[in-house]
């Protein structure tokens, strides 16, 4: 190479997902498909009604020009009246609100804004790969603080108060949590608030899972006090399966987020018109909706843990969100090894926990993104490969015609 890249790349692996689908691309050309477990891309429609409306305004005059940095007044509209209905949460949507093209934008900006070098950021483990990435390519040194099953993979904050907290600046959360599926409690953010004014620390809680298989979304904005320290990332991605429309959102107090708009506004010049009123008519979408949604991913998640069930893997039924966080079989030396086998035995790609960081290496994740019928091949892949026993596969797939009778 002629020309050296940044040294800021020295510590920015590229991301695992973005290396795995070659692979599995090159597979796919070689053989039969793989089937992709893994990875957590909606497969289901959006609301009608976004698609309607996507579709009227993409043919109007005005549609195609540059848009506002702060987004729509419609869609920071239709935000805050989706935090007020589903979270009890007001606010104003002249300066609380600012959307996002994805909530991953979001993570960026937010550690471009308030890190730089000197500073140190607390990131959970296991955790999203992207609060480390972005927060070193910030120049801001990474803290992983541990998420272990005996503490319920919450944070031991008395453990990390005994400790120097004095250069940290922020501390990435995300309840109902990625990749475990542990939801939050209002007691737990009243602590990490607490916890935060004590200590100086703002509060990043991610928050794009709290409407699939969960019946209580919360926001940490709930909370008395918590404005001060904490701001919030949403995203429509999961909960209104438009992942491929990137549409985000922060929110929080007015001052925070004219910080991060300083520095997003050098970064993009807006959102496509149609797609923000579009998204402004999805956040509208009825509980009727959700209910089927989540019937959906509920017949998916029965088939996924009867899947796990035959590789001999063990989970938490009580997880929430779109996918099965499941512990690998005793023998296996990690998570990778065990996710390789799968893929290269039976063409059966099973996300490898170890990627969300060390907490996670003997753990392996599955995604709901996937309808019913590719489950019932994926498990007579595992039959047929041999990494199942007979007897054991007979049980699951009994269990897996009652499950069906009950749809």
């Amino acid at each position: 190479m002629i020309v050296r890249p940044a040294s800021r790349l020295e510590h920015v692996r590229e991301y695992y997902f973005s290396k795995k689908l070659r692979e599995i691309a090159e597979m796919n050309r070689s053989g039969v498909p793989v089937l992709n477990l893994g990875i957590g891309s909606p497969d289901l429609q959006p609301p009608a009604e976004a698609l309607e409306r996507l579709q009227r305004h993409s043919r109007q005059a005005d549609a195609h020009r540059y848009q506002s940095y702060t987004g729509l007044p419609e869609l920071r509209a239709a935000f805050a009246r989706w935090y007020l209905r589903h979270f009890g949460v007001s606010l104003n949507p002249e300066n609380e609100v600012l959307p996002l093209i994805g909530s991953k934008e979001g993570i960026m900006h937010l550690a471009m804004t308030w890190l730089e070098p000197g500073d140190e950021v607390l990131v959970p483990d296991p955790g999203y790969p992207a609060y480390a990435a972005a927060s070193r390519l910030a120049g801001a040194a990474v803290r992983p603080y541990v998420l272990r099953p005996g503490n319920g993979w919450l944070p031991d904050l008395e453990a990390l108060a005994r400790t120097d907290l004095s250069r940290v600046k922020l501390m990435w959360l995300n309840y109902p949590h990625m990749p475990t599926g542990t939801p939050a409690s209002w007691a737990f953010f009243e602590e990490l608030v607490a916890f935060a004014k004590r200590h100086r620390i703002l509060l990043i809680n991610d928050n794009p899972y709290s409407f699939i298989l969960n019946d209580r979304p919360l926001s940490i904005l709930s909370v008395a006090g918590a404005r001060d320290v904490a701001l919030e990332l949403n995203s429509l991605s999961k909960s209104h399966n438009m992942a491929g429309w990137r549409i985000g959102m922060l929110a929080g107090r007015a001052d925070y987020l004219r910080e991060v708009l300083r520095f997003k506004s050098n970064m993009d010049s807006g959102m496509f018109k149609p797609a923000q009123l579009a998204a402004a008519a999805a956040l509208e979408a009825s509980d009727d909706w959700y209910r089927q949604l989540n019937a959906e991913y509920r017949q998916r998640r029965r088939l996924a843990e009867q899947l796990l069930e035959m590789l001999g893997c063990w989970y938490d039924p009580r997880q929430v969100g779109m996918f099965v966080w499941a512990g690998i079989p005793e023998g296996q030396p990690d998570g990778f090894a065990f996710s390789d086998e799968v893929l290269h035995r039976a063409r059966v790609f099973l996300t490898p926990g170890g990627i969300f960081g060390t907490q996670g290496r003997h753990w392996v994740r599955v995604s709901l993104c996937n309808p019913p019928d590719v489950w019932r091949e994926a498990m007579r892949r595992l039959y047929e490969a041999g990494l199942v026993r007979q007897t054991q596969a007979n049980e699951v797939f009994r269990e897996k015609r009652t499950v069906e009778r009950e749809f």
